[in-house]
């Protein structure tokens, strides 16, 4: 039953307005009828008048409030005094009082979250100490001493963190974007590189007699699974830039809306999303993109070199296999308790002291460096280690400590190694360590260096050949091969 013009009776619960709106098709009701009858209709965002069931071209946001001065007309309120308690059209708005504590915000019937909860006054102050917003009685009773900022000042300074933040989302959203851009082309090139690394492959071993077959199964397959695992990566990494950038854009959006509000507690009780300095994304995509680019060639090279033996030159130079590294230790810096065979390319635990003479580069316990360093280029080595509970085996800067468990390479930033300690096998640097599973199953290793692109490689020596981890730097000294022994192990660096 339509309720006549004029009419304080709502038309859908036949009693007085509480809380009169006025829809978009210019019908009222009270606000309990609205959200007992638009609340379910937000399921299906078709949203139609209870009284004349007309759709209107746009969903409504929310029921417009009426000015609370305007007795003949329903007119939308534009604002709300927060003093006077009222909701004010454009014609009563004009006329209304300026004076500072006639406060306005935007239109609402729940003037009780604009006041304080304690006092029943209006939220004036903002208290950045506490982060809270408070009224003048708060103010004399708790917040004297407190930094305080009028609401509007506040606002403000809390818009102008957000414009900062703003900008760096931004630009933040347009590096996803390119990095996304960049990802998406070194994915559309992949297939092209396989394509040309499986045809080499396909070349060397038709060249190789006919019982090496099974072995040139076993590269194109290495080859495949590589395919397949860059795919995959770069695939996963496009995933993470698209939901990074996505989260982006509804912060922006978020920001944007408190830009554009006009309601100081709105803006400062929303509050600003932190922004965080992460770590360079930029630097990891590049590095990844490497690996991308390179389709772990390395370890492709690797198993074909170690399979093929002694007639593996030529499938060496076809794969750009990088020659053994002549590795030789240092006895200058050999510990006394660790023993150096005569061709200098052993070391082992030793219970007897060897009483060598002192010497400012010597450890003082467990610890031997070669005696090269390697300043660029690509470099390969290999070690067998005894079954001993305690060994470590990696490289590491000249400039690193002698004393002190400190001095153990993995215990600092300037070295980096492959651990086993008791039964339990990982990657260490800088005292951190990465656990490796499964527990490795040979005995033998072998560490690749790239000192130009800042590439360090660990790898399983086994059937077939496992890539264990890679460290990325900025190398700023030589490296060194350094090896660790305690309780009665060794170490013996491979010939080629």
């Amino acid at each position: 039953m339509a309720s006549a013009p004029g009419s304080q009776v709502c038309s859908l619960c036949l009693s007085v307005y509480t809380g009169e709106v006025t829809l978009r098709c210019g019908h009222n009701v009270c606000q309990g009828c609205t959200e007992q009858v638009l609340d379910p209709q937000k399921e299906s965002e078709l949203y139609s008048c209870p009284e004349c069931k007309k759709v209107p071209e746009e969903p409504p946001n929310q029921a417009a409030i009426p000015c609370s001065y305007c007795l003949h007309t329903s007119a939308p309120a534009l604002k709300t005094c927060l003093h006077c308690e009222a909701s004010l059209c454009d014609e009563h708005l004009k006329v209304h009082v300026q004076s500072p504590e006639h406060v306005l915000c935007e239109p609402t019937t729940v003037l009780e979250d604009h006041k304080c909860p304690v006092h029943k006054k209006i939220l004036e102050y903002y208290c950045s100490e506490e982060d809270s917003c408070i009224c003048v009685y708060c103010l004399a009773e708790a917040h004297r001493t407190h930094h305080l900022e009028p609401l509007t000042k506040a606002t403000e300074r809390r818009k102008d963190r957000m414009k900062s933040l703003l900008e760096k989302m931004e630009a933040k959203r347009e590096k996803a974007d390119e990095e996304i851009e960049n990802l998406q082309k070194q994915k559309n090139e992949i297939p092209d590189t396989v394509t040309r690394l499986t045809d080499k492959v396909t070349t060397i071993f038709t060249e190789i007699r006919r019982q090496l077959a099974d072995l040139e199964k076993k590269v194109l397959s290495e080859v495949s699974r590589e395919k397949e695992q860059m795919l995959s990566s770069i695939s996963d990494l496009i995933q993470q830039l698209v939901i990074q950038k996505d989260e982006l854009s509804r912060e922006i959006h978020h920001i944007e809306d408190l830009l554009s509000s006009t309601d100081p507690l709105s803006v400062l009780r929303r509050g600003v999303v932190k922004f965080c300095e992460e770590r360079n994304d930029a630097e990891e995509i590049d590095r990844d993109l490497y690996g991308f680019r390179n389709l772990n060639r390395f370890l492709i090279a690797l198993t074909l070199y170690d399979g093929l033996g002694n007639i593996v030159t030529k499938a060496k130079e076809d794969f750009y296999m990088v020659e053994f590294s002549e590795i030789l230790l240092d006895k200058t810096t050999a510990a006394n308790n660790v023993a150096i065979t005569s061709d200098l390319k052993s070391a082992s635990w030793s219970v007897m002291s060897q009483r060598r003479k002192k010497s400012p580069a010597r450890f003082q316990q467990y610890q031997v460096f070669s005696i090269q360093g390697l300043w660029s280029g690509q470099h390969y080595w290999e070690v067998e280690t005894s079954e001993s509970e305690y060994w470590m085996v990696g490289m590491a800067y000249p400039s690193t400590e002698t004393k002190g468990d400190q001095s153990w390479i993995g215990n600092n930033r300037k070295s980096w190694c492959l651990c086993r300690w008791h039964e339990e096998y990982s990657i260490r640097h800088n005292s951190e360590d990465l656990q490796l599973y499964p527990a490795m199953s040979s005995n033998r290793y072998g560490i690749h260096v790239d000192y130009d692109s800042g590439l360090m490689s660990f790898y399983e020596l086994r059937d077939p050949i496992k890539h264990l981890y890679t460290f990325y730097e900025n190398f700023t000294e030589p490296l060194y091969a350094a090896l660790w022994v305690n309780d009665n192990g060794w170490i013996k660096i491979r010939k080629s």
